[in-house]
C-alpha cells in the first residue's frame, strides 16, 4: 500500500474512484446519445445526471482535504487529481448541453468517433485511479496513462481531420461554428483526460 498511517475515515481513494466511475458511465451514455444517427435525449440527459454525482463527490474529497492533517500523498497532488477528474465530465456534459442548445438532431459521424475514444480513455483513467492505491499496480497504471497519452494524440489528429472536412463541405456558417466548436470541446475532454493521467503519473513516481 502507498501509506496506513492516514485517518481510517480519509477514503480519498474510494472518493476519487467515485468520480472516475462517473466519468465512465458519462462517456458510456455520451457515445450512446451520438451513435444512433439522431441524438437520444434520455441518453444524453444521463450525463447531466451524472455530472452532479461526480460533483458531490468532488465535493467530499475537497472537505475530506480540509479535514485531514495526513493525507496519503500530497496535498496539492490530490486537489489536482479530484479537479481533473471533475473537469472531465464537466466538459462532457459541456458538450451534451452544446447539443441540445443548438439543436442538434442529426449526428456527424466524426463526433461519434470522438466519442468512442473519450469513452476509452475514460476507462484507461479509471483503470489508472483504481491501481494507484497499491504500488504493486505501478506498471498497470503507467501503461494505462500512457495509453491515454496515445488516445490524447488520436484525438488531435481527428479534430484537424474533422475541421478541415467541415470548411470543405458545409457551406451554412451556423453549421460550422456549432461543429466546430462541438469538435473542439471534444478534443479538450481528451486533454483533459491526459492532464488527469499527468497527475496519476506524477504521483506514482513520487510514491516509487
Amino acid at each position: 500500500m502507498l501509506f496506513n498511517f492516514f485517518p481510517k475515515d480519509a477514503n480519498f481513494f474510494e472518493l476519487f474512484e467515485k468520480q472516475s466511475l462517473c466519468n465512465v458511465k458519462a462517456a458510456e451514455a455520451f457515445r450512446i446519445a451520438v451513435s444512433g444517427g439522431m441524438l437520444n435525449m434520455e441518453a444524453l440527459a444521463q450525463v447531466v445526471k451524472l455530472e452532479s454525482e461526480a460533483d458531490e463527490a468532488t465535493h467530499a474529497v475537497i472537505m475530506q482535504l480540509n479535514k485531514c492533517f495526513i493525507t496519503p500523498f500530497d496535498r496539492e497532488d490530490i486537489h489536482s487529481l479530484t479537479k481533473a477528474l471533475d473537469d472531465i465530465i464537466d466538459m462532457m456534459n459541456t458538450i451534451s448541453n452544446r447539443l441540445q442548445v443548438y439543436k442538434i438532431t442529426d449526428v456527424k459521424k466524426n463526433l461519434v468517433e470522438f466519442a468512442l475514444v473519450m469513452e476509452a480513455s475514460a476507462k484507461a483513467i479509471d483503470t489508472a485511479v483504481k491501481g494507484m492505491k497499491d504500488m504493486q499496480n505501478y506498471d498497470k497504471v503507467m501503461a494505462a496513462c500512457m495509453e491515454i497519452s496515445r488516445l490524447e494524440n488520436i484525438s488531435d489528429s481527428m479534430r484537424d481531420t474533422a475541421l478541415a472536412g467541415l470548411f470543405e463541405n458545409e457551406k451554412d456558417p451556423v453549421v460550422i461554428v456549432k461543429w466546430k466548436e462541438l469538435y473542439e470541446e471534444a478534443e479538450t475532454v481528451m486533454d483533459i483526460c491526459a492532464d488527469a493521467a499527468h497527475v496519476v503519473e506524477s504521483i506514482m513516481i513520487k510514491q516509487a
